[in-house]
């Protein structure tokens, strides 16, 4: 179990955090900040590059601290949110990703909310500070935090 937490943590958390440096620079074929802020506007956001920023940003943290298993409900939450976020930007085009739909957010909102519910095994930070197995209790908290987080950026700052 503990390698499938690790295989899990590592591959989704990676791959979160490199989405955010695409948000805010041009390593990893981004668009730089400028690009990041264009995307934003584009889906009908306002805030400019502090939206892409906070994106940006909370996508590279929480993404880190799902690869390492560091507070995971935490990190679960941050990935959560941002992907609550995109999901709701990409909803309109239906569920699969060749569409530009929100398969490829609602799998890494599923992942989160798995982590959460199953902490990240003994092989992390977390298990070595003696915290690998989270209270289930922390999953609808993650959950209320990340989605509702997510869902309450949407109506703040999406134009109608």
């Amino acid at each position: 179990m503990n390698t499938g937490l690790l295989l899990l943590r590592v591959v989704a958390g990676l791959l979160i955090a490199g989405h955010g440096v695409q948000k805010v620079s041009f390593r990893l074929g981004g668009s730089g900040l400028a690009g990041g802020t264009a995307e934003f506007r584009g889906d009908g956001f306002r805030g400019g590059k502090l939206t892409a920023l906070a994106a940006g940003g909370t996508q590279i943290g929480a993404g880190l601290m799902l690869a390492l298993g560091l507070l995971t409900p935490l990190a679960a939450a941050g990935t959560m949110g941002v992907m609550t976020v995109a999901l709701t930007v990409k909803w309109p085009h239906g569920l699969w990703v060749q569409h530009d739909g929100y398969e490829y957010p609602l799998v890494l909102i599923v992942i989160g909310a798995v982590l959460a519910a199953t902490g990240p095994g003994q092989w992390s930070v977390d298990g070595a500070l003696g915290m690998a197995h989270w209270p289930l209790w922390w999953l609808p908290v993650a959950v209320a935090m990340g989605a509702g987080g997510g869902l309450a950026t949407r109506l703040a700052l999406h134009r109608t």
